[in-house]
Protein backbone atom coordinates (compact mmCIF):
# COMPACT_ATOMS: atom_id res chain seq x y z
CA UNK A 1 0.00 0.00 0.00
CA UNK A 2 1.39 3.30 -1.11
CA UNK A 3 1.57 6.31 1.79
CA UNK A 4 0.26 9.20 2.13
CA UNK A 5 0.58 12.82 4.02
CA UNK A 6 -2.52 14.13 6.45
CA UNK A 7 -3.24 17.39 7.00
CA UNK A 8 -1.11 16.99 10.24
CA UNK A 9 1.81 17.65 8.18
CA UNK A 10 3.65 20.61 9.76
CA UNK A 11 5.60 20.72 6.26
CA UNK A 12 9.30 20.41 7.91
CA UNK A 13 10.61 19.17 5.01
CA UNK A 14 12.19 16.17 6.55
CA UNK A 15 10.64 13.47 4.34
CA UNK A 16 11.88 14.72 1.08
CA UNK A 17 15.45 13.45 1.20
CA UNK A 18 14.73 9.96 2.46
CA UNK A 19 13.03 8.34 0.49
CA UNK A 20 14.96 6.14 -2.25
CA UNK A 21 11.98 6.74 -4.60
CA UNK A 22 12.07 10.17 -4.92
CA UNK A 23 8.66 10.28 -4.17
CA UNK A 24 7.51 12.72 -1.99
CA UNK A 25 7.20 16.17 -3.54
CA UNK A 26 7.81 19.70 -1.06
CA UNK A 27 4.99 21.98 -1.60
CA UNK A 28 1.49 22.83 0.53
CA UNK A 29 0.50 20.28 0.83
CA UNK A 30 3.38 18.01 0.84
CA UNK A 31 2.31 14.75 -1.62
CA UNK A 32 4.01 11.38 -1.96
CA UNK A 33 3.27 9.78 -5.13
CA UNK A 34 1.87 6.60 -4.70
CA UNK A 35 3.03 5.45 -8.42
CA UNK A 36 5.97 5.91 -6.44
CA UNK A 37 5.85 4.55 -3.22
CA UNK A 38 7.02 1.23 -2.19
CA UNK A 39 6.54 1.80 1.76
CA UNK A 40 10.65 1.52 1.08
CA UNK A 41 10.23 -2.48 0.01
CA UNK A 42 13.32 -3.27 -1.81
CA UNK A 43 15.65 -0.59 -0.43
CA UNK A 44 14.81 -0.42 3.62
CA UNK A 45 13.35 -2.71 5.96
CA UNK A 46 10.76 0.47 7.18
CA UNK A 47 9.57 3.57 5.84
CA UNK A 48 12.40 5.91 6.08
CA UNK A 49 9.91 8.99 5.50
CA UNK A 50 7.85 7.50 8.62
CA UNK A 51 11.19 7.02 10.48
CA UNK A 52 11.72 10.83 10.55
CA UNK A 53 8.80 12.34 10.26
CA UNK A 54 7.94 14.16 13.79
CA UNK A 55 4.48 14.63 13.66
CA UNK A 56 3.22 11.16 12.59
CA UNK A 57 1.33 12.81 9.46
CA UNK A 58 2.17 9.40 6.60
CA UNK A 59 -0.55 7.03 6.52
CA UNK A 60 -1.28 4.19 4.34
CA UNK A 61 -3.48 5.50 1.25
CA UNK A 62 -6.45 3.70 2.02
CA UNK A 63 -6.92 4.07 -2.52
CA UNK A 64 -3.89 2.26 -3.01
CA UNK A 65 -3.99 -1.35 -1.66
CA UNK A 66 -0.50 -3.60 -2.51
CA UNK A 67 0.97 -6.41 -1.52
CA UNK A 68 4.79 -7.29 -0.37
CA UNK A 69 5.14 -7.96 -4.18
CA UNK A 70 3.43 -5.26 -5.72
CA UNK A 71 5.65 -2.87 -3.98
CA UNK A 72 8.76 -4.88 -4.88
CA UNK A 73 7.84 -5.20 -8.36
CA UNK A 74 6.77 -1.22 -8.19
CA UNK A 75 10.43 -0.46 -6.58
CA UNK A 76 12.42 -2.82 -9.62
CA UNK A 77 10.62 -1.12 -11.98
CA UNK A 78 11.69 2.20 -11.06
CA UNK A 79 15.01 1.04 -10.29
CA UNK A 80 15.63 -1.14 -12.90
Amino acid sequence: MALMINADCTMCDACVDPCPNEAITAGEPYRIDPMKCTECVGAEDEPQCRAVCPSACIVPNPDWEETQEDLQAKYDRIHG
